[in-house]
């Protein structure tokens, strides 16, 4: 392998949301996908990603690092959480999450985006 640069700006696939609501570019690395999805103001995963995933709530489990923004999670046990700029995530399955604020969410996830925003069965 050496050495690998990459820029999420020439990604592998890029996956639209639903009403334009941001996107995930994905990068197959060598570990596995690495993603970098911007989740534009008014984005909530329950109206703009389960459409296409076909589950009550995100099954994605999510191992990650926000670059920008801000982004509400609630677990369906109804434990919640909010995570900003510089933050380390860990999210299991089993959750609804939406963009707080007029600021896009940038985030960065290395084991959550391999299958997101995928079409069910596609």
């Amino acid at each position: 392998m050496g050495i690998v640069r990459r820029s999420f700006e020439a990604a592998d696939e890029t996956r639209p949301f639903v009403d334009g609501k941001g996107r995930l570019d994905l990068i197959q690395a060598e570990g596995g996908p690495v993603g970098r999805a911007v989740f534009e103001p008014g984005w909530k995963w329950s109206e703009h990603i389960k459409p296409l995933a076909g589950t009550d709530s995100c099954q994605s489990a999510h191992t990650g690092y926000v670059v920008s923004g801000r982004m509400h999670v609630v677990m369906d046990s109804g434990e919640t959480d909010d995570y900003g700029p510089g933050d380390f995530m860990q999210i299991s399955p089993g959750h609804d999450a939406w963009v707080v604020g007029g600021e896009p969410c940038v985030a960065i996830d290395w084991t959550g985006f391999g299958d997101y925003a995928k079409a069910a069965g596609g």
